[in-house]
C-alpha cells in the first residue's frame, strides 16, 4: 500500500516553476491555502529545495565515535501526525531541528550513508528511513511511508527532478497546478516534471478534473493522471 500522491505545484503559464524570476506577482499566497485543502498528513521535497528553503546554511561537521550504526529505518517520533519528508539520498543537508513548521521531519537515504551522519539525525531526534543500496526505489518509500507513519495522503512539492522521478516511476495519482498570470522565457529554468539523465521520457496522460479561477487571475488546474 501506499500513499494518494497530489503533485502540487505552482507555475508560471509556460510551466516554469522558480519564482525568484518573477518579482512580486499577486496571488502567490494561494499556493498554501489551496494546499491545505487537500488535509495531507504530509509533504515531500527533494534535497535543492530543501537546502535553499528550510536545511541550515552552516557548513555540515560530523563527528564520528567509530561505532558503525545499522542501515535500518529510525523512527524518532511516535507521537507525530504531520510530516516533512526529504528526500537527500546521500546524507547532505545539515538539518538543525526535528521539524519544519511543527512537521516531524523524516529524512529518506540510501544505504551508503555514513554512520556519523545517522548519528546526526538521531542526535536532533530527525526520522529516517532508507530507499536503496544506492539508487532509491521510490515505490519502497512509499510504501515505508504508509507502514511506518501512517501517512494517506502525500503532497509532492518537489523540484521538476523528484517530481520527474515519481512520474515515470507512475506514483502521482493527482496532479494540482496553479498557474500565475506570468510568462517565464529564461533559458533554463526549472520546469514542473524534468528528466534528471536526460532521456527520452513516455508522454503520461492526464484527465482534466477540475479548472477553477482565483483571485489575482490565478487558475487552479486538477488532473487525474492515467
Amino acid at each position: 500500500m501506499k500513499p494518494y500522491v497530489i503533485c502540487h505545484m505552482m507555475s508560471s503559464v509556460d510551466g516554469r516553476t522558480l519564482t525568484g524570476n518573477w518579482g512580486r506577482v499577486k496571488g502567490m499566497g494561494a499556493y498554501e491555502e489551496t494546499g491545505s485543502s487537500f488535509k495531507a498528513n504530509a509533504w515531500i521535497c527533494g534535497r535543492t529545495t530543501m537546502e535553499r528553503d528550510f536545511a541550515s546554511g552552516k557548513p555540515l561537521k560530523l563527528r564520528s565515535n567509530g561505532k558503525a550504526l545499522p542501515k535500518t529505518d529510525h523512527l524518532a517520533s511516535l507521537d507525530a501526525r504531520s510530516f516533512a519528508i526529504a528526500v537527500d539520498k546521500d546524507g547532505k543537508l545539515n538539518w538543525e531541528k526535528a521539524s519544519i513548521g511543527g512537521d516531524h521531519l523524516v529524512v529518506v537515504l540510501n544505504e551508503g550513508v555514513s554512520s556519523a551522519y545517522l548519528g546526526h539525525l538521531r542526535d536532533k531526534k530527525i526520522s529516517y528511513i532508507f530507499g536503496g543500496k544506492r539508487e532509491l526505489d521510490l515505490k519502497l518509500v512509499l510504501e515505508k511511508l504508509w507502514e511506518g507513519f501512517f501517512i494517506r495522503k502525500l503532497l509532492l512539492e518537489g523540484g521538476g527532478h523528484l517530481n520527474g522521478s515519481f512520474l515515470k516511476a507512475g506514483l502521482i495519482d493527482e496532479l494540482s497546478v496553479l498557474h500565475l498570470p506570468v510568462a517565464d522565457c529564461n533559458m533554463g529554468a526549472p520546469s514542473i516534471f524534468e528528466d534528471s539523465e536526460g532521456n527520452k521520457v513516455p508522454v503520461s496522460k492526464l484527465e482534466l478534473l477540475k479548472v477553477k479561477k482565483l483571485e489575482n487571475d490565478v487558475l487552479w488546474l486538477r488532473y487525474k493522471v492515467r
